[in-house]
């Protein structure tokens, strides 16, 4: 059997968000969920912290298991921006993977793909990973008849699978950055 050589898609497609949350439930009790329906959950519980835990390391779970999308689009973007309402710019530059969690609240923690303008905007966003530039050579297809390996899936902590596709090892972290200008040069006129 041979296997035939497609081109990469050039399409956008939707940037992807998982969101864990941690919700009340009167008196001490929570419960943790997640945006994704196929994650298992702990039982509602009245220690608030080792939710907390459990949330944190989901989130974090998800972001492992994730393989960045290069030609997804601003997750932010299809959000029209609300989660950096007072600085407005233009969605632009290379998918960026970032983790949202605000250390007041403490309840939500959200994964997100977004672009590379939006991620400094975004409040209590910390950058993970960056989709590579595209290269400019050109794919060659695989020779006929052989077969193509499929990556290997990671096992994920935190009871959820990852959907087909996906598993690649987990992201470089990156320090938080913002965009810099380039200096001016003094001009050559020293007198």
């Amino acid at each position: 059997m041979s296997s035939a050589y497609s081109e990469p898609s050039t399409e956008r497609t939707p940037g992807r968000a998982w969101t864990v949350r941690i919700i009340g439930h009167g008196g001490r009790a929570a419960s943790v969920t997640c945006s994704t329906a196929g994650c298992r959950m702990p039982p509602r519980r009245e220690d608030v912290t080792a939710l907390r835990v459990f949330a944190a390391a989901h989130a974090a779970a998800h972001a492992r298991a994730a393989t960045l999308n290069p030609s997804a689009y601003c997750h932010c973007g299809s959000q029209r921006c609300g989660a950096h309402p007072t600085a407005r710019t233009s969605c632009a530059g290379r998918v960026v993977m970032i983790l949202r969690h605000d250390p007041i609240v403490r309840r939500v923690w959200s994964v997100e793909e977004v672009c590379e303008m939006c991620a400094p905007l975004i409040p209590n966003a910390t950058v993970l990973a960056r989709a590579e530039q595209p290269s400019r050579t050109t794919h060659r297809p695989a020779p006929t008849g052989a077969p193509v390996p499929a990556p290997a899936r990671p096992g994920i902590a935190g009871g959820f699978s990852s959907s087909p596709g996906e598993g690649d090892p987990a992201p470089v972290r990156h320090p938080r950055r913002t965009p810099q200008r380039p200096r001016r040069q003094p001009s050559g006129n020293g007198r």
